[in-house]
């Protein structure tokens, strides 16, 4: 019998005998039966490799430990138990097994990468080098250059790292890996444009290679980039017009440019070509939301629901649009649906509180809040049951408790501050002021203070100066406040008033077109507020656009007025209708 048959049918054999010992029942004596020490070590191999593709590594680690015991100078043994005891990660007995194949055929390729990726793994640096680079200090093939380049990242050694990634892709062209090697260390060190230029050069050797166009959006993204980044996702879709991933991705580039409009289109096409995709319908949903498209967001939320009726947070969401649209019934429906326990309970009931709260009905929100607080105790809630239970007429409780918190943490601003805003709701407003000022002494940069504060004499038309610098602060401290921003349009408003009504027209006008300016931003960052619209149609009727004015005092009334902050609203609405028609 010839060599070669006679291992064939050590092969045949062992696997065999190996399948018949895993069907037997009772104790395994497979590694005994294995073991034989007559047998050569050709034997031991064929026994391993039968028990590497059964998944039983540390059997074939004992195998290829029989082998070596038997043919201690083969550098082949001494590389495959060294591979196998590096996926154990048994990496000291690794070293011991490959330093010893190195020594034996210290020329072999696949041996020196095997110790060098060892020694990457004990960050032996200077070992690694040693091994993987040639007499002239360069790496000996492209997989010795894949080592040292991680090697080099992983210690923290950039320069290193972007010469050997300079010398895979001199050395392998079309190696989109080595492309992607050379970006990533340009981008270590800080040079994105030369990464992208890398990533562009990987990219004609490979494609419409998603990844490579995803790593050069990321660049794109974190340089700022947008519009190069929108680019790219529109090149992607030139070659590939329903990629879902490349919609999705432009869709947040749109957003992050401050193009809603230019998402809610992207997104309208994700849903036309995959309409079963219900987390863009829901995203979708979202954005026609904050573009105060109610009707258009109602019903995707809804289409999702129909699906999934347990999505709470799209009852949530779809309470909100039907609540922009001016159907309250329809909200607290959306809000009711939500179950004790879930995540949005306390913020569905703490939106009935403010459908009761605008009202006038302060009883029913009190009790939807402490519905909220027991599922969701939060002091913001504490606070917000306080001014409920005093505007409902138990002030001097609200106070007390207030004042007992207070005595507590002397110094607490937040709680100074909502003192003072239980006195204004009483239209003690000399009082709010002062604890408003009480904060401040403790908090300077309380921008609520601030702001109430410069709101209150904006009002009285009283120390206008102080009012505006005071409110331009609080913007500075909370730039994306679109109450803050009401308050400034509001100072502005009340700035050109006197000019008006004393003959000034042209000197008024700018201060209205700055009132306008900030009122318009506060409609945008408050999605819609019936004061905010209300201050846009006074605004308006004093540069005598009159059809604006009923445009603006109409949008008011349908966001559900607030009956003590706007008792003038429906006169001021009624008149005008009577004027204009």
């Amino acid at each position: 019998m010839s060599q070669r048959t006679r291992t064939l049918v050590l092969l045949l054999a062992s696997g065999a005998l190996l399948c018949s010992c895993a069907a037997i029942g009772g104790p395994d004596p497979a590694e005994d039966f294995l073991a034989r020490p007559a047998s050569p070590p050709e034997y031991d191999v064929l026994v391993a490799l039968e028990l590497e593709n059964e998944g039983r590594r540390d059997e074939a680690i004992a195998a290829y430990q029989r082998a070596v015991a038997k043919d201690p100078d083969s550098a082949f043994l001494h590389r495959r138990l060294a591979e196998q005891l590096l996926q154990a990660q048994r990496i000291d007995e690794a070293l011991v097994h490959a330093r010893r194949a190195i020594e034996l055929d210290p020329e072999d390729p696949s041996t020196r990468i095997l110790l060098g990726s060892l020694y990457r793994q004990v960050r032996d640096v200077e070992a690694a080098e040693r091994i993987l680079t040639g007499s002239d200090g360069q790496p000996i093939d492209s997989g010795a250059a894949a080592q040292l380049y991680h090697l080099y990242l992983e210690n923290l050694l950039p320069e290193k790292a972007l010469e050997t990634a300079l010398w895979w892709v001199e050395h392998e062209p079309a190696s989109v890996r080595a492309r992607m090697a050379l970006a990533h260390a340009y981008h270590r060190l800080k040079q994105p444009l030369q990464a992208e230029a890398a990533l562009r050069e990987a990219l004609e050797q490979s494609p419409g290679n998603l990844s490579l166009y995803g790593a050069l959006a990321r660049s794109m993204r974190q340089r700022g980039d947008l519009a190069g980044e929108m680019a790219l996702y529109r090149e992607i879709l030139e070659e590939d017009p329903g990629n879902p991933a490349a919609l999705a991705a432009l869709a947040d580039a749109q957003l992050a440019a401050g193009d809603r409009q230019g998402a809610i289109a992207t997104l309208e096409e994700v849903e036309r070509r995959y309409p079963s995709d219900l987390r863009s319908v829901a995203r979708l949903g979202y954005w026609l939301y904050q573009a105060r498209r109610y009707d258009e967001a109602e019903r995707r939320f809804e289409r999702v629901l129909e699906q999934d009726p347990e999505q709470h947070q799209m009852n949530l969401l779809l309470g909100l649009a039907r609540r922009g649209a001016g159907n309250t019934p329809g909200a607290r429906d959306a809000f009711e649906r939500i179950p004790p326990g879930d995540d949005y309970y306390a913020d569905a009931r703490t939106q009935i509180a403010t459908i009761y709260e605008r009202r006038g009905d302060y009883r029913s929100a009190l009790a939807e809040v402490e519905r909220a607080l027991a599922a969701d105790p939060s002091r913001s809630l504490e606070l917000y049951a306080l001014t409920l239970r005093a505007k409902g007429g138990d002030f001097d409780s609200a106070v007390g408790q207030l004042r007992e918190m207070v005595a507590e943490k002397p110094g607490d601003d937040e709680l100074l501050y909502n003192l003072g805003v239980i006195y204004g709701e009483a239209d003690r407003e000399d009082e709010a002021i002062e604890y408003m000022q009480q904060a401040l002494a403790h908090n300077p940069d309380n921008a609520s203070a601030l702001n109430y504060i410069g709101y209150t004499w904006a009002e009285r038309g009283f120390r206008l100066d102080e009012a505006e610098r005071m409110i331009v602060r609080a913007i500075e401290l909370r730039p994306d406040d679109g109450y803050i921003a009401d308050s400034l349009g509001w100072v502005y408003y009340m700035r050109a008033r006197p000019l008006v009504e004393t003959g000034r027209g042209g000197e008024a006008r700018p201060f209205l077109e700055r009132a306008l300016s900030e009122l318009y931003r506060a409609d945008e960052l408050t999605g819609g507020d019936p004061v905010v619209s209300e201050h846009l149609g006074d605004t308006y009727l004093l540069l005598n656009d009159k059809a604006r004015a009923l445009e603006k005092f109409e949008e008011a009334v349908r966001l559900e007025p607030r009956t003590g902050e706007q008792p003038h609203l429906h006169d001021k609405l009624e008149n005008l209708r009577r004027e204009l028609h």
